[in-house]
């Protein structure tokens, strides 16, 4: 390891040379309170900045030591570090000039969830800190100078206010850290009173506008009925009341515009922790709960789709189902399949986005279309064999049409954003209107042994450009290029995850992208099953983070999505 003035010295030699020539920095420097790291030097002024690390110990960070005692504190920590850091360049980005990207300070903007990163890392050595730095040149010629005012001006400020802990708020941070372990306590307790979400009272749901995932203004706080309100008592912030939403099947009525959506919203994404003054800090739900969606076009694999769809026209197989372009109906009934496989204990729907044919088919409709002529049994009459026979339950938002409320378990009605239980009203009701009488073929839990294949590389020695063989042909090194949070393409694949609402962030998408290359290069031989390379990918996540994807050095730029988006991203990814 150099030293930094030893940087500073190879910073004024290769000054006014050839872009090129920043090459020769790469590696690790020591200064005073931290070891600088360039893993990574951008070709050019107008490619993607150059990859850079810092380190500091914890005798130098000064954190206490129960701030990062385990896993929770330490995603915590790091995610309130990342932000901190990143208020702290925002102020001297683009202060270095010059061409391109000269100057420019980049770290991992952080939403309104907190989410493992590669942002920052707490490891039992120090803090990790990763962000990107466009290094300066006047045309292609480099300018060494305004570096050197990053390196030696810029940076050491925004490292000493971001991580070092007598430099920030104490009591900010502790709270931060109490916010999370009270979230894990809500969590703890959902699984004790079988349920699977909590709302408390006074949390704010809507959302600034629908590109803004912050809290709106002066809006209707949340307050639960009664008959549904429960008491925590908390271990930081102590007693807390709120709706409690018990497994089985919830219905979520109500007219246009008055909230059904805006609280389903809130609870997808009840699955990640948010932080203070998002107004959804304790709204949490079962972290395996998975929200579906109809999505025409996609693509399907060998699923077992027959417990929604059989007796197909063409005599087509449903228990090993594969199609290139899935109707609606058809996307959904493979969406709750791959969720069964991907071990989500709870189905969140909105009749809004789900296919109707799919969801429920009227009294009218099967006179007119009998039973045996209607290959599809509609979602209304598995939804309780889900539920009492594989053990999971359904949310769903229901405007239009009234079946549902016979197969509900609780029944809520939102009303200018105030929720209302009418589980009895309903109830009593649903005498007037009897359903017809529930003929679906016998429930069966789909059994799961897809092999995941890959494209077979063409046979046969490849020619160079003379028309001569090539020696020694290497394996196809696969790239990835990342799509914003909507998808990403693999080689020549594009893969479309724009309907996958529960992944939030542009760095989960970067993530599965990698383990999908992992997998494509080092598991999938033909031979293992899907739920197994899912597994073996999500146990190298747990012990090893996100290190094991890297080759020679872990970027900035990645963030752990969940085990049910991983499934997601494998199944939609077009195979042989």
């Amino acid at each position: 390891m150099q030293s930094s003035n030893q940087l500073q010295d190879m910073l004024r030699s290769i000054n006014r040379k050839s872009y090129p020539a920043y090459k020769s920095l790469k590696g690790a420097y020591q200064f005073p309170k931290y070891v600088l790291s360039i893993d990574h030097v951008q070709g050019d002024p107008f490619a993607s900045p150059s990859h850079i690390s810092v380190k500091i110990s914890h005798k130098t960070a000064g954190f206490p030591t129960a701030y990062y005692k385990d896993h929770l504190t330490r995603t915590t920590l790091a995610d309130y570090l990342t932000r901190q850091f990143e208020q702290q360049v925002n102020r001297y980005t683009f202060r270095a000039k010059g061409s391109g990207k000269s100057g420019l300070i980049s770290v991992t903007r952080c939403g309104q969830e907190v989410l493992e990163r590669t942002a920052c890392e707490i490891t039992e050595q120090g803090i990790i800190a990763r962000f990107f730095i466009g290094f300066p040149a006047n045309g292609r010629t480099i300018n060494a100078g305004e570096l050197e005012k990053i390196f030696f001006e810029f940076l050491p400020v925004c490292v000493e206010k971001a991580f070092v802990y007598r430099n920030l708020s104490g009591k900010d941070l502790e709270n931060t850290i109490f916010l999370a372990e009270d979230q894990m306590y809500i969590r703890e307790e959902l699984k004790k009173r079988s349920l699977v979400a909590f709302v408390n009272d006074g949390a704010v749901l809507p959302r600034e506008s629908g590109i803004s995932s912050r809290p709106m203004r002066d809006c209707i706080a949340f307050s639960s009925p009664e008959s549904l309100r429960i008491t925590m008592e908390l271990p930081h912030k102590g007693r807390i009341t709120g709706m409690g939403i018990p497994k089985g099947i919830t219905l979520i009525v109500g007219g246009g515009y008055h909230g059904k959506s805006t609280l389903l919203n809130a609870l997808e994404l009840g699955v990640y922790n948010h932080i203070q003054g998002d107004g959804r800090e304790y709204v949490l739900t079962d972290s395996t709960a998975q929200k579906l969606r109809s999505e025409d076009g996609r693509f399907v694999k060998d699923v077992d789709i027959s417990l929604f769809i059989n007796d197909l026209p063409n005599k087509k197989n449903t228990t090993c189902f594969s199609t290139e372009d899935a109707s609606g109906s058809t996307s959904q009934a493979a969406g709750i399949v791959e969720g069964i496989e991907a071990q989500s204990q709870i189905f969140l729907l909105d009749e809004d986005t789900s296919a109707t044919n799919f969801m429920v088919r009227d009294a009218f409709m099967q006179r007119v279309i009998s039973r045996e002529k209607e290959p599809i049994t509609p979602f209304l009459e598995r939804a309780r064999d889900l539920y009492e026979k594989a053990g999971i339950s359904t949310i769903l938002v229901a405007g239009s049409s009234g079946a549902f409320f016979h197969i509900a378990d609780t029944v809520v009605q939102m009303d200018n954003y105030m929720p209302v239980d009418i589980t009895e009203k309903a109830r009593e009701l649903c005498k007037d209107y009897p359903l017809n009488e529930n003929t679906a073929s016998e429930f069966k839990v789909p059994k799961s042994h897809r092999i995941m294949s890959k494209s077979a590389p063409a046979k046969g020695p490849k020619k160079d450009y003379y028309g001569h063989f090539k020696a020694q042909e290497k394996p196809e090194r696969l790239k990835v290029k990342v799509h914003g949070r909507d998808g990403f393409s693999i080689g020549k694949q594009d893969v479309d995850l724009r309907y996958i609402e529960q992944l939030i962030d542009s760095e989960q998408t970067g993530t599965l992208g990698a383990l999908l290359k992992y997998a494509v290069e080092k598991l999938i031989d033909g031979k293992r099953t899907l739920p197994e390379i899912v597994e073996l990918l999500c146990s190298k996540l747990e012990k090893e983070g996100l290190s094991f994807l890297a080759e020679g050095y872990i970027s900035c730029g990645y963030a752990v999505p969940r085990r049910q988006e991983i499934y997601a991203c494998f199944n939609r990814y077009r195979r042989p």
